[in-house]
């Protein structure tokens, strides 16, 4: 917890975040660490307390293009790159960039996964079951993560706090 209050005070210290954003920053580390509840209630309703993206999951034919303008651009750093996706780092959140081609042959975004307050999975689950939401347990890559669709048919994906 202390490497993560250093790291939002040197972010803050070098222009990389506002005086607001290390704030609720803090706020949240705080309540993260007072092992608050997984869903916050607002009145009668139950909700889950986002905090960051996770990661954005970028599609395109040519994803080593894509990591080059934004590492060079934004200062994302690669943290590894297999041949087909780069994954690039920035802030708390992560990049990826994958060689897939949509049908239409355009660039697009696959998902957008946002990292949850306090994860407990099994909170999670039972409350997307309760909201009629068919969750997807995701196992890969580091953590366990939720797959569900938002009312427009995207792909929503929640998780826990990333491990890289």
């Amino acid at each position: 917890m202390e490497k993560m209050i250093n790291n939002l005070l040197t972010d803050f210290e070098n222009g990389k975040m506002s005086r607001r954003q290390l704030v609720q920053s803090l706020a949240f580390t705080a309540a993260a660490a007072a092992g608050g509840p997984a869903l916050a209630a607002d009145g009668q309703a139950k909700h889950f307390q986002a905090v960051n993206v996770n990661h954005i999951s970028y599609g395109t034919a040519d994803y080593a293009k894509i990591r080059d303008f934004y590492s060079d651009l934004l200062g994302m750093k690669v943290i590894q790159d297999n041949g087909k996706q780069a994954i690039m780092k920035f802030g708390d959140s992560v990049l990826i960039a994958r060689k897939t081609v949509d049908p239409s042959g355009k660039p697009y975004v696959d998902h957008i996964c946002y990292t949850l307050a306090n994860w407990d999975e099994k909170a999670v689950e039972e409350e997307l079951k309760r909201r009629g939401l068919d969750p997807k347990l995701d196992t890969g890559g580091n953590q366990h993560t939720f797959h569900v669709k938002d009312p427009a048919g995207f792909d929503l994906q929640i998780g826990g706090p990333l491990a890289i």
